[in-house]
This record gives structure tokens, sequence and C-alpha cells, in this order.
């Protein structure tokens, strides 16, 4: 009972814009009907899985200090194969869906070896990794989606268990897990200590290459998972998807509450942060706000997040 409450009180203020866009989406006249119905509901937690994935890794490694822009590419790269392996080999798909989860942990793992052995910023190796995965993808595919139309395929992105879309049963247990890696572990103590002080992790015995090589790779396994189940719902594997979604997985990271600056920030922060996302692209969506005019806005909360997040370190050095 003392967590929730704690956990109310660290959000209230993300928790508080929440209710307001949820509010005024529902009571929007040309967003009520549409927004407030379950099959929107789900519709949205279905669409922000993907971002959630993603925002797990991204979170833990923002934390840490770092930032990962592979993560999109490596959606393009994981999807592309995994369809690649069932069309052109006729592989099993729990096969093909493994081998696509391994690609986005290879990369991860090619990131965290990088950047745990040299003094390269994260920011350029994730840069040049996400480059790098994104041409594989179109080299891979031709520049064509590779189109898988089997029920079997479908189910991972776009089927049901019950009511509930399985992406968002995925996404629970992704949650769950993530959680007890930052709140439980070991692992976890040792990513505020290096994200907050890597000299003083370094003296108090932390093995820092090791963190830094563990948490990249757990991004990158978190991005091949996005890759598979959102190429499961396009029903295809395409080498144009993910693209941008590394912001997104910025936004909700930072919206959250996440500090760019490293050794600070909570997954259920995040969660509400993607949320925000979610149905933020959600009712731009449902008021036919051109695309353009939605990257537009992004931008902006995106700046209003980090800009607050200044604010509070700036309060906290005073």
């Amino acid at each position: 009972m003392k967590g929730v409450k704690n956990y109310f009180k660290e959000n209230a203020g993300i928790l508080a814009a929440l209710i307001v866009l949820c509010g005024a989406l529902a009571l929007l006249p040309s967003t009520h009907r549409a927004f407030v119905s379950s099959q929107n509901f789900f519709n949205v937690l279905r669409q922000i899985s993907t971002n959630m994935f993603l925002a797990c890794g991204m979170t833990m490694v923002i934390i840490l200090g770092g930032i990962d822009l592979s993560v999109g590419s490596i959606i393009a790269l994981a999807g592309c194969i995994e369809a690649g392996m069932v069309v052109h080999l006729n592989m099993p798909l729990p096969i093909a869906l493994i081998i696509g989860m391994g690609i986005g942990l290879l990369v991860g793992m090619f990131n965290g070896l990088v950047i745990s052995r040299t003094t390269i910023p994260a920011f350029i190796v994730t840069l040049a990794t996400m480059n790098i995965a994104k041409g594989f993808a179109y080299v891979y595919t031709g520049g064509s989606p590779v189109r898988v139309m089997t029920d079997e395929w479908k189910f991972v992105g776009a089927g049901h268990v019950g009511i509930v879309p399985t992406p968002v049963i995925i996404m629970a247990v992704v949650l769950i897990i993530t959680g007890i890696i930052m709140n439980k572990t070991r692992l976890g103590r040792h990513i505020y200590a290096v994200g907050g002080n890597v000299q003083a992790a370094e003296f108090s015995g932390i093995d820092v290459k090791k963190v830094k090589f563990l948490i990249h790779s757990y991004s990158g396994l978190m991005a091949g998972l996005a890759g598979v189940v959102l190429a499961s719902r396009m029903y295809s594997g395409q080498p144009t998807a993910g693209e941008g979604a590394e912001m997104d997985a910025i936004a909700a990271t930072v919206v959250g509450g996440t500090s760019m600056a490293g050794g600070s920030g909570k997954i259920g922060g995040t969660i509400i942060g993607a949320l925000i996302i979610g149905f933020l692209n959600n009712g731009l969506n449902l008021m036919n706000v051109n695309s353009f005019w939605q990257y537009v806005v992004k931008g902006i909360v995106i700046l209003g997040a980090v800009f607050v997040d200044f604010l509070r370190n700036r309060n906290k050095k005073s």
C-alpha cells in the first residue's frame, strides 16, 4: 500500500497530465464518441506496445547516462529477417521469432561492446549502428516488403487472447520483467550507481563495462521484440518500419521523468509517459490533424519534458 502511495506521489505531475489529456479527448465533440470506446482503448494499448518495449530498454540506457538511436532501425531489420526466414526458407514461425529477436540482441551486444570498451559516446555508436541496421534491412529486402499473410503469423501482433490483444499481454510481461530488474536486482542498483557517478561506481567495485554491455544488449533485445511484433501486426517485414521509433521511445522516457543527465528515473514513470504519447497520437489522429503537425506537437512535448528535467536538476543543485 505504501509503495502504491509513493508511486502516485512521485508521478503526480505526469499522472495529472495524462488525466487532463484523456479528459479533454473524452469531452471534445470531435473525438468523444470514438475515444471513449473500449475498442479504441485496446487499439491504443496495442499501438503503444512496441513503443513500450523500446522505452523499457531506453529508460535503462538513459539512466545509465547514454542513449540508443539504433532501436528504430533494429525494428526494421528484425522484422524483415523474421519474415524472410518464413517466406524464403519455410522456417517454423517460433524459430523465426527467436531469430528476429536474436538480431536485435546481437546489434545491442555490438553497441554495448563498443560503448563499454572504448570512450566513443553512445550517441555516435548507436547513430552508426542505426544506419548500418537500416542499410542491411534495405539490402536484404531490396527495398520491398516481405509479406506473410498466415493466421499463425498475425497472432503475435494482431491476435487476441479473449478480448485482450496479444501485444498487450506481452507488454505486461515485459514491464514486470523490467521492473524486477530495475528494482529488485543488483544489476538495477548498479545502473543507477553508474548513471549517477561512473568514477564512484568503479571505486565501489562495480564492473561498469559489464553493466553498460548488459543494458545496451537488453535495449537491443527489446527493439528486436518490437520488430517481430510490429511485423506481425503489419503482415509483413518492411524496411521502412520503425522510422522515428527511437524518438517516441525517448519521448516516453523523458516525459516519464527519467533524467537525461542519468542516474534517476523509474519504469513506472516511463509507463505513464508512453501512455501520454500513445493517447496524444491517438487524439491527434481522431482530430484528423495533419501528420506533419503531429511531429511538431510531439517535438514540443519532448522539449517541454526536457526543460522540466533541466529545472528539476537546477533546483537540486541550488
